[in-house]
């Protein structure tokens, strides 16, 4: 009992640790969803991507800004999903491929 009392009080360390907080838990989360959605078809799967179209795992922290503008309006073969996905859902796919980036 007293290892799972150890184990539990370090485990909010470790996430804090992580630099994810349960808020980004929760939109990583839901950003994994709304990739499933509209992304996958074209990215890959869980962002493995087929060397057809842009690997999102090379965005870096710096690049929200051309995300959000080539998600909003579109890319080369890339369509504009401005009117479809809502700001929370583009913060929440953001997210989602934040944490899965190559570099954090």
């Amino acid at each position: 009992m007293l290892m799972l009392a150890t184990v539990l009080a370090f485990m909010p360390a470790a996430a804090a640790q992580d630099g994810a907080s349960g808020e980004d838990q929760a939109k990583v989360a839901a950003g994994e969803t709304v990739y499933n959605t509209y992304c996958a078809v074209c990215h890959g799967d869980q962002l493995v991507n087929t060397g057809q179209t842009f690997n999102l795992r090379r965005l870096k922290a710096d690049e929200r800004p051309r995300f959000e503008n080539s998600v909003r309006n579109g890319k080369n073969q890339m369509p504009p999903w401005k009117g479809v996905l809502t700001d929370e859902k583009i913060d929440q796919l953001w997210h989602y491929i934040r944490a899965n980036a190559n570099e954090k």
